[in-house]
């Protein structure tokens, strides 16, 4: 094999890919060669007891790494495991300051005991150097500071060593002045200036906010200052408080009321990651919203104040005012498609701030559906797959976004608007359009696929559709219907059937512009059991189970016949039922039965299974998406969560939220949510429950194909 010799060292992690000659996702490497193909050709340093020592090489692709200095790679090389290397590197604020850290500068670290504020101390080598080849791994030592922000005056001990990893927040050097050096200096960090404050977010450029103490309700005391105390708070304000320990606390407000047991306003904030002494959303037994165990603090409302680093100073300036999103992580994209993120990967890739696809122009319609369908959907996923010809540039920038996504977890939103220039409509790039409209064109045009759906009205011909819009009058229906309720009842309004079982199933749900909606709430099936909206397809009695043969419309409504489901009978039983005076005015139909079915041969169940909801408030699309089979995967996706700056000069903070509570209220019997008040839910379930717009389904065994390549 060719190869020209690289002098310069170099060194890399590898990102992606699967297992090649020895390197894999989160190994560290150094460049020895470079092949003409542009293949990097380098040794590969290990974990545990022998990290610092290379291995034989190997060869990885270059798209499939991210360069490194020296520096950076000892300190990644002394986290373990691999995985952790790869969550720190998709923080680049938060994995620069880490580099940058001089002595003495403050910081807080995991420990046993929860999050600790310390001093770093040292820089030290891991390991011996017993050949030119070996690379010291780098950690820290840090001298942990007390409650009362002075040094332990306990007797000294051995400083504990923490990896880059363990470092969940840098704050600026406070108790010495600038330009102190290492102990020893040959390490590279002599006159490394102060840092400014980074926070520990899992994700690429966040302003998500992190506790930086051990939140106990009457630690958190310090008044704020003037100049921001008073400015008024809402629920997803993104706010500060001040410990005694001089620790500042940042979060998102997800409630504000007064508590019971209290007499004034206070605010239930949600931290960005567990400490000891906070909640799931309870507070003294009662519950004010859902989050993760222990990252829920409750104070007084008059102890928050907006984030001091994004709000106006006296004078009337920005703190911080950004003209471009923060630096991401270079991506290129290879020949091998990202597939669907799996189960056990999704919360560590999707979950935080500056995740998921970033909005730009009113791209919540475009961002919230293709998250949707393809973030995790297996059933969705060969259809953008690369076709073995040169396919067109709209294809290859989808296929760009996606795989950015499932490698990534975030997608720039020069990307996404690269792609709605791609539509060929004015309008796509610049204006709210609607899901179902996108969603027409997306299939339709850009990947060229069949129509989703074909149905058959009164007998007639089939018509193909995408999509399946839900029409019947308010009054078939209860207060809280179920969207099996409302398929059922609009297909037998409309006479409507389908020819085969979908892959894809996607119903809209009967609502009128942005404003009015038939139902206030929809409660979510998650399956959908078609069976009976099959075309000559065997169906059985809902009386007595044999194979049936008529069908009533008006027996739809009856209370006395479970309202709401579809009614079919076998001869004996349409008689019987109909004999009732209630029922002697219906006209029940003749069914196409096939001539191959006997009367006692078990009918199969054709069914669906909820993948995503696309929900809308305010012309606002949002979405909650099933990443996996476990009942509780869910998460909730909003591409313009927040914004850093102004509308002219800022950009939008796209995030994505882990939602297990829309599992557990999702496993209730039927019979029970229909008895639900929607009002007590969880904030997240009671928006699924109220602002639905189109529920997704999809048949796992029924795989949609790709396009076809044939021209």
């Amino acid at each position: 094999m060719e190869s020209k010799t690289v002098v310069k060292e170099n060194f890399f992690i590898v990102l992606r890919g699967k297992s090649r000659k020895g390197f894999c996702r989160g190994c560290i490497g150094r460049v020895e060669a470079e092949t003409q193909r542009g293949e990097l050709m380098g040794l590969l340093y290990c974990g545990g007891s022998n990290a610092g020592t290379p291995k034989s090489g190997g060869i990885v692709r270059r798209e499939d790494t991210y360069p490194l200095t020296r520096h950076q790679a000892q300190l990644l090389l002394f986290v373990s495991p691999a995985s952790k290397r790869l969550e720190l590197l998709c923080n680049p604020q938060l994995f620069s300051a880490i580099c940058e850290l001089s002595q003495e500068d403050l910081v807080v670290v995991k420990h046993k005991k929860g999050h600790l504020p310390g001093l770093v101390k040292n820089l030290m080598q891991i390991g011996r150097k017993e050949n030119k080849d070996d690379l010291h791994m780098l950690g820290f030592e840090v001298e942990f500071v007390d409650n009362d922000h002075n040094l332990s005056s306990k007797k000294p001990a051995p400083l504990p060593l923490f990896s880059a990893v363990d470092i969940i927040q840098v704050v600026p050097s406070y108790s010495t002045p600038l330009g102190l050096h290492w102990k020893d200096g040959q390490y590279g960090s002599l006159n490394r200036k102060a840092v400014t404050r980074i926070n520990s977010m899992p994700n690429i450029g966040s302003r998500a906010r992190q506790v930086r103490e051990n939140p106990a309700e009457q630690s958190v005391i310090q008044s704020q200052s003037s100049s921001t105390a008073h400015v008024p708070l809402e629920v997803g304000s993104l706010v500060e408080v001040v410990s005694n320990s001089g620790i500042t606390v940042y979060g998102v407000v997800r409630w504000l009321g007064v508590p019971g047991g209290k007499t004034d306003d206070w605010a239930g904030i949600e931290l960005d990651y567990e400490v000891n002494g906070c909640s799931d959303g309870k507070y003294r037994s009662q519950r004010y919203f859902t989050c993760k165990g222990n990252r829920a603090l409750f104070v007084p409302v008059t102890k928050c104040s907006p984030d001091s680093r994004f709000v106006c100073s006296s004078t009337g300036r920005e703190t911080t005012k950004p003209t471009e999103t923060p630096a991401v992580p270079p991506f290129e994209d290879s020949e091998e498609d990202a597939p669907p993120i799996p189960e056990s990967e999704a919360l560590s890739l999707l979950v935080g701030r500056m995740k998921g696809i970033q909005g730009h122009i009113n791209s919540c319609y475009l961002d919230a559906t293709l998250f949707s369908l393809f973030s995790s959907s297996v059933t969705l996923d060969n259809i953008c797959q690369k076709p073995a010809d040169t396919e067109q540039t709209i294809n290859c920038c989808l296929r760009k976004i996606l795989n950015r996504l499932r490698r990534q977890g975030f997608v720039p939103a020069e990307s996404v608007m690269n792609f709605r220039k791609q539509l060929g409509c004015d309008t796509f790039r610049t204006e709210e359009k609607d899901p179902e409209e996108f969603i027409t064109v997306l299939f339709q045009k850009v990947l060229c696929v069949e129509p989703l759906l074909k149905l058959r009205s009164r007998g007639e011909t089939s018509q193909g559709a995408y999509t399946f819009q839900i029409f019947l009058e308010k009054e078939q229906m209860g207060q809280l219907p179920t969207v099996q309720q409302l398929l059922d009842t609009s297909c037998l309004s409309g006479d409507l059937k389908f020819e085969e079982t979908p892959s894809c199933l996607m119903v809209q749900m009967p609502r009128f512009g942005n404003k009015y909606k038939m139902f206030s709430h929809i409660i979510p099936s998650t399956e959908l059991d078609i069976t009976d909206l099959l075309y000559n397809s065997p169906r059985e009695c809902f009386i007595c189970g044999h194979l049936a043969e008529h069908e009533c419309l008006q027996c739809l409504p009856d209370r006395k016949l479970q309202p709401g489901r579809i009614k079919q009978y076998c001869t004996t039983c349409n008689t019987q039922v109909h004999a009732h005076q209630s029922r002697r005015g219906h006209s029940p139909k003749a069914l196409a039965v096939p001539a191959d079915v006997t009367s006692d041969t078990p009918v199969p169940r054709h069914m669906m299974q909820l993948f995503a909801v696309l929900c809308i408030q305010t012309s606002h699309y949002v979405s909650f998406v099933k990443y996996g089979p476990d009942p509780h995967s869910w998460l909730f996706f909003d591409s313009m969560a927040d914004r850093c700056g102004d509308d002219q000069c800022g950009y939008n903070i796209p995030e994505i939220r882990a939602c297990p509570e829309l599992g557990d209220f999702l496993s209730q019997p039927e019979e029970e949510l229909a008895q639900a008040n929607p009002s007590q839910a969880p904030e997240l379930v009671r928006r699924l429950l109220c602002d639905s717009y189109m529920f997704l389904y999809q048949n796992p065994a029924k795989p949609l194909s790709k396009p076809s390549q044939e021209s």
